[in-house]
């Protein structure tokens, strides 16, 4: 596979992990220029771009690549021309970063591969405010009692609230402070998916015998788990096993267990005999010292009035906050200048996601209405062509310009699984670098809004 196929592919799939506003930042203008003995060269633009890449998207970018050329061994960033090649064709140690020596590990550079756990995620860098500081203390009470105090914890909130933050946060501290112990992050897709591949395989026990041996289980997104009842039952019975034995149990959720609806009651119950805490939506305070910590963990600094200007602008979610900020911070570095306010508010207003409440029955409308078809063909299983198209746009825009997730998106459409999503979205990706007709029916749906 040549160099400009490889990273068109790779291109595909990251476009499908990063937000809208990342992917425009950090991979526009990047190309292979070289592969050498399983070792990719890939050409950025300058050194922020460079370091940014190998710091932030390094474990994604070659996991990517692995999984389209499993020869793939290492990733290195190359400083190129605008034509392509390196600025120095003698080679410049200042020139090419690799953040590794040698062949890279096979298990994800930040995920550990054991126990799900990113390091990353730990106390010392989360940020408390009235928006979270309930949830913060339990967890807290959790660390020094596992499995005595609030067993189970229950965290919910909506997405990007830093439920994912707090509850690794959990899971490393206990590491940290027990080594010996047991600690497992999982999302709820993914044991369902463990726990499906184990009845086609025969391997029921071994599945039991897994989770099971677990003296902290993180569950992440229980959501997931509606209409899977032989899943949901599985999980009871793993829930009355660790709990009898004292083993924490934690789990998020993006709503109270109560309003799930397709959870069993059983599980609820179980649920509501620990502590359930919500995380909210962080005030101005506390969004302003999020972007402070940000500042201080990338040493970089920025004038108090965009700082003050992004946190007063950007609520829906701290992942939003931090890839505005990351994206002012890059700006400014490849500009090599402050960005003024009134540069800072164009930029946030080209790449904000729409700020009024609009909801998927909202979007089918829409779309059905702009492609003239009854709303009800989005739910069934025809591939009618007429239907089809429509059916991929929808489920296109939900994901690049309102980041619901796959599973979401195929549960609402009818049912569907996430794989038919992603290939959904993938097929629309390809399709409007070549076809200027459905980017323009695109652009012309996203004005509807």
């Amino acid at each position: 596979m040549d160099n400009k196929e490889l990273w068109s592919k790779a291109l595909v799939d990251i476009e499908l992990e990063v937000s809208k506003a990342n992917f425009s930042t950090w991979f526009k203008n990047t190309r292979i220029t070289k592969q050498d003995q399983g070792t990719v060269a890939l050409g950025v633009q300058n050194e922020f771009v460079r370091d940014w890449l190998s710091n932030k998207y390094h474990s994604t970018i070659i996991r990517i690549l692995r999984d389209i050329s499993p020869d793939v061994k290492n990733v290195e960033y190359v400083i190129t021309k605008d034509d392509g090649t390196e600025k120095n064709e003698q080679t410049n140690k200042k020139e090419v970063f690799s953040p590794f020596i040698g062949e890279l590990p096979l298990q994800d550079t930040y995920v550990g591969k054991e126990d799900g756990l990113n390091p990353r995620y730990v106390f010392d860098s989360f940020v408390i405010g009235p928006f979270n500081e309930l949830a913060y203390a339990a967890a807290q009470a959790v660390l020094k009692k596992p499995g005595i105090m609030y067993n189970p914890l229950f965290i919910y909130g909506s997405t990007g609230f830093g439920k994912t933050h707090l509850t690794q946060s959990i899971g490393n501290g206990i590491k940290k402070q027990n080594p010996g112990k047991k600690v497992q992050y999982v999302s709820s897709e993914k044991f369902s998916t463990d726990y499906v591949t184990s009845l086609q395989n025969n391997r029921v026990n071994e599945f039991k015998e897994k989770y099971r041996k677990y003296d902290v289980l993180i569950m992440d997104d229980i959501q997931f788990l509606v209409g899977k009842e032989k899943t949901q039952e599985e999980l009871f019975h793993l829930y009355n096993a660790l709990y009898e034995n004292n083993k924490q149990i934690i789990f998020s959720s993006d709503k109270h267990p109560n309003y799930i609806n397709g959870l069993e009651d059983r599980l609820k119950s179980r649920f509501g005999s620990g502590m359930i805490v919500e995380i909210t939506m962080p005030e101005y305070e506390s969004r302003l010292a999020i972007l402070q910590e940000k500042l201080k963990q990338q040493q970089v600094i920025i004038p108090d009035e965009i700082v003050q200007y992004i946190a007063e602008t950007i609520q829906a979610s701290i992942r939003e906050l931090e890839g505005t900020l990351n994206l002012v911070v890059c700006q400014s570095q490849l500009k090599n200048k402050p960005l003024s306010l009134n540069e800072i508010k164009t930029l946030i207003k080209n790449n904000a996601k729409p700020t009024k409440p609009v909801s998927i029955k909202d979007i089918v409308k829409t779309v059905t209405t702009f492609y003239n078809i009854d709303e009800r063909f989005i739910f069934e299983k025809t591939r009618r062509k007429e239907v089809v198209k429509p059916r991929q746009v929808l489920m296109y825009i939900l994901r690049q310009d309102f980041n619901i997730s796959y599973p979401l998106i195929g549960q609402k459409l009818g049912g569907r699984d996430h794989t038919t999503v992603i290939h959904s979205c993938e097929k629309i990706k390809g399709d409007i670098k070549t076809d200027s007709l459905l980017l323009q029916e695109i652009e012309q749906i996203r004005a509807l809004f």
